[in-house]
Order: C-alpha cells, then structure tokens, then sequence
C-alpha cells in the first residue's frame, strides 16, 4: 500500500512540474523575448521532457504494480482515452522542441540571438495546443479512476 502511495506522490509531483514549466514556456513565448529568455525556455524544455517521462514511467509503475492493478486500467476506455491524449500531447511539443534546440544552436553561435516573431508566435501556438488539450486528462483520469465508463 505504500508503494502505491509513492507510486501515486511520485506522478504527481512529476505533473505538476510538467504543468509549470509548460506554464513557463508559454509565459516566456512573447513578442519581447529577450537573449536570456531564449537560454531559460531551452532549459524548460529539457525539465518539461524529463517531468514527461517521470510522468510516463511513474504512470506504468501505477499501472503494473500500483493497488487496481493493470486489468482494471486495460478495461477502461477512460484509461485509453487518457494514453491517447497524452501521445498527442507529446505529439504536439514536438514542433516547438525541435524549434527550441534550433535556438540553442543559434545561440551558440550567437550569444545575443532573439529568434523573429513569426517563429515566436508559431512555437507559442504549439505550446498553447498542448496546454489547452492537457486540461483534459484530470478529467479522463477522474473518470477512468471511478470506473466510469465500463
């Protein structure tokens, strides 16, 4: 039991990171992004791709060893629902990664560098699609925990 407990600490916190650093990325993503906010959304987007895989692995440790166990999770069309969304939610912070790592080469080489707006605006776009679409799996996640939908 607690293990399970753990298991459960353990996701959340790494979701509540996940959230505050998207959070970040979508506050910096304005139109008088400076120098030094192009360094810190390279650095929140690495701390939002290592909180996403904690999520996913302490997910999968819920799912396997966690108190339900991994039939009533497979039976639930919340449950897939919520996988689904998350792979689109991961789907969607592809664009503005690979925008940012971009960046970090530009700013390599240009310590000064501010990308131009139209990029700005596009990688905000994304990170707003995924933001907007995360509101979601709390609710699949209430759902699927109350066995709602069996």
């Amino acid at each position: 039991m607690l293990a399970d407990a753990m298991y459960a600490w353990f996701h959340y916190l790494a979701i509540f990171v996940l959230v505050v650093v998207l959070t970040a990325e979508a506050v910096l993503l304005r139109p008088d992004l400076t120098p030094s906010g192009v360094k810190r959304l390279i650095v929140y987007d690495r701390l939002y791709g290592v909180s996403a895989v904690i999520v996913l692995i302490t997910g999968v440790l819920r799912l396997m060893l966690g108190a339900k166990g991994a039939a009533f999770y497979m039976s639930n069309p919340w449950f897939h629902a919520k996988i689904a969304l998350f792979v689109i939610i991961a789907i969607c912070s592809i664009p503005p990664t690979l925008t940012f790592l971009r960046w970090a080469r530009q700013r390599r080489q240009q310590p000064e560098f501010v990308p131009a707006l139209h990029e700005i605006q596009r990688a905000r776009r994304w990170v707003m699609i995924g933001a907007h679409l995360f509101i979601f799996l709390p609710l699949f996640a209430v759902l699927m925990a109350r066995g709602i939908g069996f």
